[in-house]
């Protein structure tokens, strides 16, 4: 049984970036991980958020789509949700936000997830056009994004935090992706304004790292000719 202190991670970002996107695992098999996360699907197809346990995928169209267990990812996130209060925050930025969750959690060397639950002045999310075999690289693939935006929205946000030694398996620092109250609107958060919100906050002390390692592609990649922090880091915005 799933710990509640325990992250689980189904491949990693570093696996996107020369463009292995084939889905790996399955919404139903991440499913029994955690009823909490995020993700991506098959060749960047969207952005997922899972709350309460069911799955939305925000796709390039900006429509919000509860995906089947049969929905295929190359990677993902996942816990079962158990937040505390931490804080509650008004009229701050999305860097201003973040520096205070650092300075409220003093956990900057461990994993964990905020959920922020309130009012946004300013929401700025972006999804990706599916892609299809043969795959590009992720910087190639990251291009083909539309970007949405939405001001005065009612939301919850889903953020994971990873800590800077684990940049490349994850993306160091803060993942941030959105879904409006009224299911509508979301995706991968590039900035936003918060207005009120009460923040929570989870950490975790066990990274359960999940490899697809019946992925043929993936067993045989040389990772050391990828340029794989910086190319994360401008795909992630």
């Amino acid at each position: 049984m799933t710990k509640l202190t325990t992250l689980y991670q189904h491949g990693t970002l570093a696996l996107l970036v020369p463009g292995l996107l084939e889905g790996t695992l399955t919404m139903g098999d991440l499913l029994q991980h955690g009823d909490t996360g995020i993700g991506t699907g098959e060749g960047l197809d969207g952005e997922l958020i899972i709350l309460d346990g069911t799955p939305y995928q925000v796709d390039s169209d900006g429509n919000v789509n509860v995906v089947p267990n049969s929905f295929n990812m190359p990677f993902a996130n996942s816990h079962l949700a158990n937040y505390s209060p931490l804080a509650e925050l008004e009229n701050l930025s999305q860097a201003d936000v973040e520096e205070q969750l650092i300075s409220l959690t003093q956990a900057s060397n461990t994993f964990f997830s905020i959920k922020i639950t309130g009012s946004f002045s300013a929401v700025k999310t972006r999804a990706v056009k599916k892609s299809t075999p043969p795959f590009q690289t992720l910087a190639q693939t990251a291009k083909k994004q539309s970007i949405f935006t939405r001001d005065q929205v009612e939301g919850t946000l889903i953020s994971y935090y990873s800590p800077a030694l684990f940049d490349g398996a994850a993306v160091a620092g803060f993942h941030n992706h959105f879904l409006s109250a009224d299911k509508t609107f979301g995706g991968h958060l590039l900035d936003f304004h918060l207005d009120k919100g009460h923040v929570a906050y989870q950490l975790f002390d066990t990274l359960e790292q999940h490899l697809p390692v019946d992925n043929r592609d993936y067993m045989d990649h040389d990772f050391s000719v990828d340029n794989i922090q910086d190319d994360i880091h401008e795909a992630e915005g």
